[in-house]
């Protein structure tokens, strides 16, 4: 039987969650953070997403709060008994002077799995966001199980970015090719959304030879890297992470 699950955080200026419900396989748990940051952790209390699951995840970050969410450990797309793929659809909304640092670990995309990422992200035009992505085609000596997964944000009710990535079987020709994987197994993306780009634009540049930062008009940044395996594409992300985003 496929599941159906919704997490729910809620996060306020005074440190506050009003709202942490967990669901399902989606257990959601306050843990110590350092500095001004409340922090969320998603922990799997299961296997899932299988084939057929539903599985969503909601966020507020309400005007002022400053919320981390991360997971404690990295989210295995499997097959399941159902033929049709799994969803698992994250959407986030970040209020006036709000700052969501969203880090998740890998999403491992194992074969014979087909699961479907949706994240929406609406922002405040003074919200700041950090977010990262990052796709592992499948387990160690296996083939990649289909992904196809979709970022769109909107800053102040006005379109920022909308992009979609497919890989694996029944992907469109070519994404393991020299345009885009290039052969690799791992692959990841970076968005920074800063007010203060405005008055400092990031400059478009590489990040060694499989990775470039390219400023969005927004203000954002997007980072976007392939490398062999996950601790590559992780060290990458981190370089720029640390460059992009001191807040």
């Amino acid at each position: 039987m496929s599941l159906r699950a919704t997490a729910r955080i809620a996060a306020d200026a005074d440190g506050g969650l009003p709202l942490l419900v967990s669901d399902g396989p989606l257990a959601l748990r306050r843990t110590r953070a350092s500095g001004p940051y409340t922090r969320v952790t998603v922990v799997g209390a299961m296997s899932a997403p299988l084939g057929g699951d539903r599985l969503a995840v909601e966020t507020e970050v309400r005007d002022g709060a400053r919320l981390l969410v991360d997971s404690a450990a990295a989210t295995l797309a499997l097959p399941g008994r159902s033929a049709e793929p799994a969803a698992y659809d994250v959407r986030i909304a970040v209020g006036e002077d709000g700052v969501l640092r969203w880090l998740p670990e890998q999403v491992v995309s194992v074969q014979g799995s087909h699961l479907r990422m949706r994240t929406v992200v609406e922002l405040g035009s003074t919200a700041r966001l950090v977010l990262r992505e990052e796709q592992i085609l499948g387990r160690h000596g296996e083939p990649p199980g289909t992904l196809v997964t979709r970022l769109t944000v909107r800053r102040a009710g006005r379109p920022l970015l909308d992009q979609e990535l497919a890989f694996g079987p029944g992907a469109p020709g070519g994404w393991d090719g020299g345009a885009v994987l290039g052969g690799h197994r791992a692959t990841g993306q970076l968005l920074v959304v800063d007010p203060a780009f405005e008055d400092k634009p990031v400059r478009s540049r590489l990040l060694g030879e499989f990775a470039a930062v390219t400023p969005l008009a927004g203000p954002a940044a997007l980072v976007t890297a392939v490398a062999p395996d996950a601790l590559a594409v992780r060290r990458l992300l981190d370089t720029a992470l640390s460059e992009l985003a001191p807040f």
